[in-house]
């Protein structure tokens, strides 16, 4: 009710007498409508999520990132009936996109969707990063994890890593393996192959990894570190084989294919891992509610299943587990850069 109109309605001939002043008049009419105006506010607040995710992809549409996001956040809607948007920030190395996750409003409204390239190849990689994992991010967890693959044309005489290994040491730099590009996870997971295994490999970087495993098939290399569903196809041409896993950990994929620990190289442990990240700062019940159900929906039957037709492992593991497999990660990119000296492009 407006003040005047409440005056109004107040003094009646009944009260034209009464003790009340004007000013004390205007204090209960002000009280009067700033209850009224605070009762709708309570009554129709609303629960996180109360308006769209937005999902930032340091990657265009279709990539390994990417499609982790898509699977995640469709599963997400259809269970929760939470509305997401994926906003793809391609380029820059993922500086692009990461630095403008950290700016975002630490609301829980703004999430980024990043892999180890950001947060464990980067910092290794450049002098200077425009964002520090402690200062600009909260981690919620981990999405997935994917092994890589040690492959080789059909036709290269060695058909194992330890007859590879023999035959390395034996032309130290003539054996050339491929990448998806110089400064790479996959790169690094090669060097990190080499130096544990003390032979000299020859990096030969392409732009992507279809190229990089096109390669390998077409006989252009006889190495390449790649992803599964990169070599899938080439595999069922008969072009490529597995010589092993980059990983310490046997994959669900294929059991036949041997991790590190079992061929002689037993200390390489590199893997491609997604994460989802908050800008710092985003409230703590916001953060635990988002673990809650992306935990959740990747524990279902089905959606671990998504992931595994393509070679990798569901996470939801708690934020301080995933900070330190970051951290480590970080430390062992940092060790492979500088004993490979490696230098971005």
């Amino acid at each position: 009710m407006p003040a005047s109109a409440f005056l109004n309605h107040v003094r009646t001939p009944q009260m034209s007498h009464t003790k009340f002043s004007r000013r004390r008049l205007m204090s209960m009419a002000t009280a009067i409508g700033a209850a009224s105006l605070g009762m709708p506010t309570l009554a129709w607040a609303q629960p996180f999520p109360a308006r769209p995710i937005r999902v930032i992809v340091p990657f265009a549409p279709g990539g390994v990132v990417d499609i982790t996001a898509r699977v995640l956040t469709q599963r997400m809607t259809e269970r929760l009936g939470w509305n997401f948007v994926i906003d793809n920030k391609p380029g820059g190395n993922g500086f692009i996109a990461v630095t403008a996750a950290a700016k975002a409003p630490a609301d829980g409204y703004t999430l980024l969707a990043a892999h180890t390239g950001e947060f464990a190849v980067n910092p290794a990689l450049f002098g200077a990063v425009p964002y520090e994992l402690d200062r600009d991010f909260a981690p919620i967890t981990m999405i997935s994890d994917t092994p890589m693959l040690l492959v080789a044309n059909a036709q290269v005489p060695y058909n194992t890593v330890q007859e590879l290994v023999a035959a390395a040491k034996k032309s130290p730099g003539h054996i050339a393996f491929s990448s998806p590009g110089n400064g790479s996870i996959n790169h690094l997971a090669g060097e990190w192959f080499a130096s544990e295994a003390g032979v000299m490999l020859l990096h030969v970087p392409y732009r992507g990894g279809a190229p990089a495993v096109a390669a390998v098939a077409a006989g252009e290399v006889p190495l390449g570190v790649v992803a599964i569903p990169a070599v899938i196809p080439h595999l069922q041409s008969g072009r490529v084989k597995v010589l092993g896993l980059t990983t310490a950990r046997q994959s669900a994929y294929n059991k036949e294919w041997l991790p590190t620990t079992e061929t002689g190289v037993k200390h390489v442990d590199a893997s491609n891992w997604v994460g989802l990240f908050a800008p710092k700062g985003a409230p703590s019940a916001t953060l635990a509610l988002l673990h809650a159900e992306v935990a959740k929906t990747l524990n279902m039957p089905d959606v671990r299943k998504r992931f595994a037709d393509a070679g990798a492992e569901t996470g939801g593991m708690p934020s301080a587990d995933f900070v330190r497999r970051i951290r480590d990660d970080a430390a062992r990119y940092r060790d492979v850069v500088r004993q490979a000296n490696i230098r971005p492009e």
